[in-house]
């Protein structure tokens, strides 16, 4: 006689695909969670005779994935979306960005700032975000205000801000945040440096002693223009990933921001190390950065997820967008049709951002024991039909405005495209606000 085990919710969907195992779309599955985490994947009819939850859900026109995990952005600029568009990327930092930072950044400014963005990013099914911002505390009061998954990178440049004086003081401050949140299960850290540009070889050899005491992962803008490039050449006589695999940052916890610009060596430099790429197809698009070089990235076996970069440069924090955008641009650079598969977009907006985060035992795919992040996509929409496969909906048809249903840890964020945890009327307030402190 079959035990009957009380969980907390049941949800049963049209379809189902995992992540793991590779290229698999299961149909009428449902999925099992208790305590946060996953217990079970089976067909609905054995499920439904196996557990007695406390909540059933039945999601008859959906396909249930992963939460998605947007592994680059910097969340408070949200509140620069729109603020300076149809710039170069040093035009648009020296003129622009840096400038309006220095008279508005503070706590309250990341804090709204990321507000904004984590509904934002809810209510698109991403349920983790890997930020590069100043003051990491108000970031992460915002993602738990909105009970979402955050690593917060702790930033280094050698001048000063609002934020910290010297890289010194980035650095004190960085780590002091990570000491005070270590034990919040849906927060966890990073090293930060900026760019090869901005920070120096001493401050440099500092922040891969402490990545390698703290086993934290560096995430960094890296060979993201040709200008970056020249810039090094001229100062170092290097190319940035040279310089920086002769201080020693090379290797599995390397995240390289963008990567646009890579030779042939470099990509498998990459490979060879270990290392993860945060591709950024829209923000590179649009401040003309170029296209990076995925196919082969992928041929070389080099881990690539998916990042939004800010709503400053994109303008939306949009993984839909991501998955659409690096799929075509990966088959029209390479004149392959074949390459980056929509399973292959799928995974890269999932399990490879997880894995390069170092998160991939506890999020990043449906498996038994990971923590249920997750998202529910509904596809009966009139756009979107006939259905013929649901992974290639999800990356050439269906966009974030089709997510239903998101959880985090088990609990229900968003409901039937509801966010849950903040009032709306709240958050159009405090965008108005701020826009009203700018000066355009």
């Amino acid at each position: 006689m079959t035990t009957v085990q009380t969980i907390d919710t049941l949800i049963e969907a049209r379809w189902i695909i995992p992540v793991e195992p590779r290229d698999l779309c299961l149909e009428h599955h449902a999925l099992a969670i208790n305590a946060g985490r996953i217990v079970a994947l089976m067909p609905t009819n054995e499920a439904r005779t196996r557990f007695a939850p406390r909540r059933q859900l039945s999601l008859t026109q959906h396909v249930l994935l992963p939460g998605l995990v947007n592994l680059h952005t910097h969340a408070a600029m949200t509140l620069f979306r729109g603020y300076a568009d149809d710039m170069a990327l040093m035009d648009w930092l020296n003129r622009r960005i840096w400038p309006v930072e220095g008279r508005h950044v503070s706590p309250a400014f990341v804090r709204d700032g990321t507000l904004l963005a984590c509904a934002e990013m809810l209510r698109g099914g991403i349920t983790c975000f890997s930020d590069m911002y100043f003051h990491p505390e108000a970031a992460a009061e915002a993602a738990l205000q909105l009970g979402m998954r955050a690593t917060l990178g702790m930033v280094v440049i050698e001048f000063p801000t609002a934020y910290a004086v010297d890289a010194d003081d980035y650095l004190a401050k960085g780590l002091a945040t990570r000491d005070t949140l270590r034990d919040e299960p849906l927060i966890s850290f990073c090293m930060a440096p900026h760019a090869p540009y901005t920070v120096s070889d001493k401050t440099f050899e500092r922040i891969v002693t402490l990545a390698n005491q703290l086993d934290l992962p560096i995430h960094i803008h890296l060979h993201e223009t040709g200008a970056e490039i020249a810039e090094s050449i001229r100062q170092y006589g290097l190319r940035p990933l040279e310089r920086l695999h002769r201080l020693g940052l090379l290797g599995p916890g390397l995240i390289a921001v963008h990567a646009v610009h890579l030779e042939q060596d470099e990509i498998a430099l990459l490979a060879l190390h270990g290392c993860s790429v945060a591709h950024c197809p829209t923000s590179n698009m649009k401040l003309a950065s170029g296209i990076a070089p995925i196919a082969s990235l992928l041929e070389h076996g080099v881990r690539v997820g998916l990042g939004s970069d800010g709503a400053a440069s994109n303008n939306r924090l949009d993984l839909f967008r991501e998955m659409h955008q690096a799929a075509l641009l990966a088959k029209v650079a390479s004149g392959d049709a074949t390459v980056l598969n929509a399973h292959q977009a799928l995974r890269m907006a999932t399990l490879e951002g997880a894995t390069a985060l170092g998160l991939e035992g506890r999020i990043g795919s449906l498996a038994i024991g990971k923590q249920a992040d997750l998202c529910a996509v509904r596809l009966d929409d009139t756009s979107l039909q006939p259905c013929f496969n649901p992974a290639s909906h999800l990356v050439y048809a269906a966009g974030r405005e089709h997510v239903s249903h998101v959880w985090v840890s088990g609990a229900e964020r968003v409901s039937e495209g509801i966010l849950s945890g903040t009032d709306t009327e709240e958050l159009l307030d405090i965008a108005q606000s701020w826009h009203n402190k700018m000066d355009i």
